[in-house]
């Protein structure tokens, strides 16, 4: 399939009140279990090159790897950059990536816009989005004072209105990880609110893995158009492997199948709870 142009994808979710999922890939394996979900669900995706690829084997082989599976699919795909640095936002411009989210969030608050805007005129030029994020989100498990990690209203209406972003990452309650067992912060979805009615764009939740089925649909209806999750995912491709290992030994080829086919069922059901099943531009 073409690849499919990120900002229809959002405008398109957004007038429709649902989300798009935006998954990161780690190998071949878990590259096919987005795009093969991406078809049985007949759903648009966001491929993420995201934090844990990139140390692996470099943005240029993570691209590579994503475009090729990708493209010899009939999934209605994005290649995002996830939490990229400057220089790797300049770097997946010139590699081709078609969405990018700019990290700056670890910066002092002036610093941030004033990097953003910068990361967002040059990607424009080449018809590019730029994601980017204000908050602090924790790690699962962390106990931590959340007042001081929500996006504020103020500042987020500011950002926007300076930098020119497409779409804007919040700190509503989410967490990176699941810890099992532990029950999620619940989100702030008033907080959710008057950010979108601040800023104005859509809106963006990471860490996405865990949040209860409600949470996701008071999230839509408050302005969140695309969900990250990475974390339910992988838990579905380990449990793959261990189910394949714990019956004795076998090969690792036998095992990674197991965990594509589970990491598939997985994806196909984010996909439903969003609202993005049956969305893929081609199937309309």
């Amino acid at each position: 399939m073409p690849w499919v142009d990120p900002r229809k994808l959002i405008t398109d979710a957004r007038a429709g009140k649902y989300a798009i999922g935006a998954f990161n890939m780690h190998n071949d394996e878990t590259t096919e279990a987005l795009v093969l979900a991406a078809e049985e669900a007949e759903a648009p995706v966001f491929l993420q090159v995201g934090r844990a690829i990139v140390p692996h084997m470099g943005l240029r082989r993570a691209f590579e790897m994503t475009k090729r599976i990708a493209e010899n699919s009939n999934a209605s795909f994005v290649i995002h950059l996830d939490h990229g640095p400057w220089e790797e936002c300049l770097e997946a411009i010139k590699l081709g990536l078609n969405s990018i989210m700019y990290d700056g969030a670890h910066l002092p608050f002036e610093d941030n816009i004033k990097t953003t805007r910068r990361i967002v005129e040059i990607a424009h030029d080449f018809g590019i989005p730029v994601e980017a994020e204000l908050g602090k989100i924790p790690d699962a498990g962390e106990s931590v004072n959340w007042e001081d990690y929500y996006t504020d209203v103020g500042e987020a209406k500011r950002f926007v209105e300076e930098t020119g972003v497409d779409y804007l990452a919040i700190s509503v309650g989410i967490v990176h990880g699941v810890v099992p067992g532990v029950k999620p912060q619940p989100l702030a979805i008033k907080r959710t609110l008057e950010i979108r009615d601040a800023v104005g764009i859509p809106l963006v939740l990471h860490g996405a893995s865990g949040i209860p089925e409600d949470e996701v649909e008071a999230a839509k209806a408050a302005g969140v158009h695309k969900f990250n999750a990475d974390t339910d995912l992988r838990h579905a491709f380990r449990a793959g492997m261990e189910a394949v290992w714990s019956k004795g030994d076998a090969q690792l080829e036998t095992a990674m199948a197991e965990g594509r086919k589970r990491m598939i069922a997985a994806t196909v059901e984010k996909m439903k709870l969003y609202g993005c099943a049956g969305k893929a531009p081609a199937k309309r």
